[in-house]
Parts: structure tokens; sequence; C-alpha cells
């Protein structure tokens, strides 16, 4: 199993740099991940760099690496956002790890109409909290150079007024994802697709029209009813496919 940790305060690293991560991720990786000196693992700080790092030392909670190798990621483009509905039991927090997995960008939470999970001011930052924490350990398993983050809680009214977004909206009503050009072509306004997940119990009628109002492009997901856990990562995947993000 390939290893990856992510140490945030990282800035700038050169081949030849000796880093020593220590605290909670450290001990992960001292304890848990059980690294000896020698092994070759990687190091990143979620924000697009990443390097290749042989392990020189190992304390009961810090490691000590020596940088053999650098490179840099940028984000990005056109971003791919999943604004995912609050859902009952863990089925949200179960997207948003299928969908960072995935290659998703950002995560908003979504407060729609009919989900059963409810958050108040304390709940969205204890809510927020957990997503990223979720986000960044999935980076982790995945390899990922940049970490997404989870944003600030939306209703609907706040997903239509996102600035240069073309929002696709998941729902048995709509067009086939071979129907949609995914390409995002140079020089287009638009900046970010944010694929928008209801709740268990789907859309309001009143969501739904508004989705159409704003012009949203409403996309079903073939013939079977996903659950809110699977719908979101099924589209970003197609979606991937489709605009070339995987090639």
């Amino acid at each position: 199993m390939a290893h990856f940790f992510i140490d945030e305060t990282l800035t700038v690293l050169t081949a030849g740099d000796v880093v020593t991560v220590s605290g909670a991720e450290g001990r992960h990786a001292a304890t848990v991940s059980r690294l000896r000196a020698g092994e070759l693992v990687s190091l990143g700080n979620g924000r697009g760099l990443m390097a290749s790092v042989l392990v020189s030392d190992v304390a009961k909670d810090a490691v000590v690496f020596e940088v053999t190798s650098v490179r840099e990621e940028s984000e990005p483009r056109h971003t791919f956002v999943l604004a995912q509905a609050l859902a009952k039991s863990d089925r949200d927090e179960r997207a948003v790890e299928a969908a960072v997995e995935l290659g998703v960008d950002a995560i908003i939470p979504f407060a729609a109409a009919r989900s059963v999970s409810r958050w108040d001011a304390a709940k969205e930052t204890k809510g927020r909290a957990r997503w990223q924490s979720i986000a960044r350990e999935a980076s982790k398993q995945s390899l990922r150079a940049w970490v997404p983050e989870v944003r600030t809680m939306a209703t609907t009214i706040d997903l239509i007024a996102l600035p240069d977004t073309r929002l696709v909206v998941l729902d048995a009503s709509g067009v086939s994802p071979h129907d949609v050009d995914w390409a995002a072509t140079p020089g287009e306004a638009t900046h970010q697709t944010v694929f928008v997940v209801g709740p268990e119990g789907g859309f309001s009628s009143e969501e739904r029209d508004a989705f159409i109002g704003a012009r949203a492009t409403i996309v079903r997901l073939g013939d079977n009813v996903l659950r809110t856990s699977t719908a979101g990562p099924v589209a970003l995947g197609i979606a991937s496919t489709l605009s070339g993000r995987w090639t």
C-alpha cells in the first residue's frame, strides 16, 4: 500500500530538504502506519505540493523525512463541485468520501427542502469539520495533491445564485448524460460545474421548478433509482469520463 501524508504547514520543498512531521500526522505515521527508516513514501500539503520522501528517522510521535523529488500540481481551470444534500445516517458522509476519491474539487453541504438531517449554526460548524476530515483522509487514500474544500452550507436559492456556474441537477426527469456537452472549452465563462444531489425523498416541486427556471441542466442517471450516497459519485464518474478529465 502506498503511504501518503499531509502537512498543511509546508510551503516550499526542494530535493535534499529534511522535514519533520509531528503532531497527529506524525503520530499516525509512526504508530499506525509504522514507518521504518529507508521507506520511500509521499508527502504533500494538500494545496498542490507533492514530494517523494525517504524516511530518515522515526520517533514516538514524529517522523523525519528527506526529500528526494518535488512536483507542483495546479488546480484545474474548470472545477467539479458536489452539492450534497444533508442525509440521515452517514449517507452524506459516504457520498463525500467516494466523491473525493473520484476527483471532486469542492463540496457544498446542501440544505434541501426534504432533508431529514438539519444543521443549525453549531451543527454546521461541526458537520463541515467532519466532512473536511473525511475529504482529507480520502485525499490521502487516493494520493490527491489537492484536498477539496468543504464550503459553507447552501440552500437552493444559494446554489442558483452562484456566479459563473453550470448547475447539473440529478433527477429522474432529466436527459441522459450522453446528451450533455461536458467539455469545458477555452474561454468558457463558467468556471465550475456543480452537481446537485437531493436527499432520499428527492427534490420538492418548488426546488425542481426553481432549478428549471435558473436554466440548470437536469440529468438522469439511468432507469434505476440511486441513493443520495451513490448518485453524486456516479455522476462525477460519468462526467469525468465524457469530459476527458479521465484519460
